[in-house]
């Protein structure tokens, strides 16, 4: 089954100050299903602490998401917040891809100002027309250039994370969506 996948090709990682950087590895990632759903995203915090202060700032749909802060529409492409400092150009965001199976997580790509996705647009040139009140969160009405699938795309990616122990059972309009994705990314 093939996941739609956003953010891709670089894995460069280009941080202004890494020794601020936390330490984000193949398993800081899992299920998207676990994490908090807010708006059709999913949020969670690496230090979980953190946790109600970030699911604070998703549902109030704006403010500085605190360190930790894991952002994710889909099951292959992440947001991560690092500490105030590591990387002003990105309002220290790191993108990162995976290539997600039943096994878990591998990075196929991470960086902060340098990763490409796979329509060929750059993750921060979007992100950073959001407005500054919604540090870099992508939604309708935030600045944000749109992407190019729809939100029952979206949803059907989202419930056939491969990561997840639970079974999905797609109706068949979803089978016909997971078709129209999997058209979509066949290469050229």
């Amino acid at each position: 089954m093939t996941l739609v996948s956003l953010c891709a090709l670089s894995l460069n990682v280009h941080a202004s100050n890494p020794s601020k950087a936390l330490a984000v590895d193949e398993d800081s990632f899992s299920c998207i299903n676990d994490m908090q759903p807010v708006r059709g995203f999913f949020v969670d915090n690496l230090d979980k602490s953190k946790l109600d202060s970030t699911i604070t700032v998703a549902k109030a749909g704006k403010g500085e998401y605190p360190a930790g802060s894991v952002v994710q529409l889909v099951p292959t492409e992440v947001m991560v917040k690092h500490p105030k400092g590591t990387s002003p150009v990105t309002n220290d965001w790191e993108f990162f891809e995976l290539a997600v199976s039943p096994e878990g997580s591998k990075f196929t790509a991470r960086g902060y100002d340098n990763v490409i996705n796979k329509f060929g647009g750059n993750c921060l040139d979007c992100h950073k027309k959001a407005k500054p009140q919604f540090d870099l969160i992508c939604e309708t009405g935030h600045g944000c250039d749109p992407i190019p699938i729809t939100k029952e795309m979206i949803a059907v990616i989202q419930k056939t994370d491969p990561r997840c122990k639970a079974p999905v059972n797609l109706n068949d309009k979803e089978m016909l969506i997971l078709k129209q994705l999997q058209q979509m990314l066949k290469p050229q």
